[in-house]
């Protein structure tokens, strides 16, 4: 009786998508929480290239057979996948790691939540996606949203353009997940666990040469053994477990309903960098996150 009885419980939770969503951003607003804590314990891209080379080996374990199967039809869109896999996980992760060495979690996880207004425009600009003018005007409200917490809610920043350096590359990093997410509409017809193994790798072995080139200027730092208690925590939550639930959700719900879910990443990031890292809620996070969470719901307004 427990066996079977295990399978269906497993059978429901990996088929429901509001599951696997609601984890998969619970655990990259977590993401913004070890970024944070991984300053002075293991360099950005250090914690990239370890992060995907675990990621390799437990895929390695979970999937070897599924990507053996899959192989002929991967193979003849080896380019693309090696291509999502350099943008939609290590540079996506490196910038998120440079970042956060000059910006705060809660800015980091508000900012991070704007990647479905990205994911909009991609599409209008890559597939000729329509856009409302409901739509129009829910991407207008996000952007002010980004300003204002790029600007820290001065208007003077704004006015004289100074920005934070960690917003901007935040924003850079959202720019290169959303191209991510756009082009997942053009995936070949293979199993995610397969797909996610090949894009892995592929993130792995382009990591290589940004760490060689951040130990040829001396930013280099292997991991303390807290830094290797984060390198365990993105390895296995944010990397592996999120990146598969997510792929789950697209196959369940598609890529625009699944990217909704993206709204969830600022709330939690907000809610962890509060109670772990001790952050000030201030009051242009209030107004930024209402922002981006409002233009967000009006951007997703369509039927499609």
């Amino acid at each position: 009786m427990t066996g079977p009885k295990a399978d269906g419980i497993a059978a429901v939770f990996y088929g429901n998508a509001y599951i696997m969503l609601a984890l998969t951003t619970m655990m990259w607003g977590g993401n913004a929480i070890a970024g944070r804590l991984a300053i002075g314990e293991v360099s950005p891209m250090a914690l990239v290239l370890l992060r995907w080379a675990g990621v390799v080996l437990l895929m390695g374990v979970v999937s070897r057979k599924k990507v053996l199967a899959e192989w002929p039809v991967m193979r003849q869109r080896i380019w693309f996948l090696l291509a999502l896999g350099a943008c939609g996980f290590t540079l996506f992760n490196g910038l998120f790691y440079v970042a956060a060495h000059s910006t705060v979690a809660l800015n980091m996880g508000i900012l991070q939540g704007a990647i479905p207004v990205f994911v909009l425009l991609g599409a209008l600009i890559v597939y000729g996606t329509r856009v409302s003018l409901v739509q129009a005007g829910g991407v207008l409200l996000t952007m002010v949203g980004i300003a204002l917490i790029a600007s820290r809610g001065e208007l003077e920043r704004l006015a004289a353009l100074e920005f934070n350096k960690g917003d901007l590359l935040m924003v850079a990093a959202c720019a290169l997940y959303a191209g991510y997410t756009v082009a997942l509409r053009k995936r070949p017809n293979v199993s995610g666990l397969a797909m996610f193994t090949v894009m892995a790798g592929a993130a792995f072995i382009v990591a290589i040469p940004l760490a060689a080139i951040e130990a040829y200027f001396g930013d280099f730092q292997w991991p303390t053994l807290k830094g290797w208690g984060i390198v365990l925590f993105v390895t296995v939550f944010p990397s592996f477990l999120a990146q598969i639930f997510f792929l789950r959700g697209v196959d369940l719900i598609g890529p625009g309903r699944a990217g909704v879910w993206v709204n969830l990443v600022p709330i939690f990031a907000a809610a962890l960098a509060v109670i772990i890292l001790g952050e000030v809620f201030a009051w242009f996070h209030a107004a930024a996150l209402a922002l981006v969470l409002g233009g967000i719901a009006l951007a997703n307004r369509t039927k499609s």
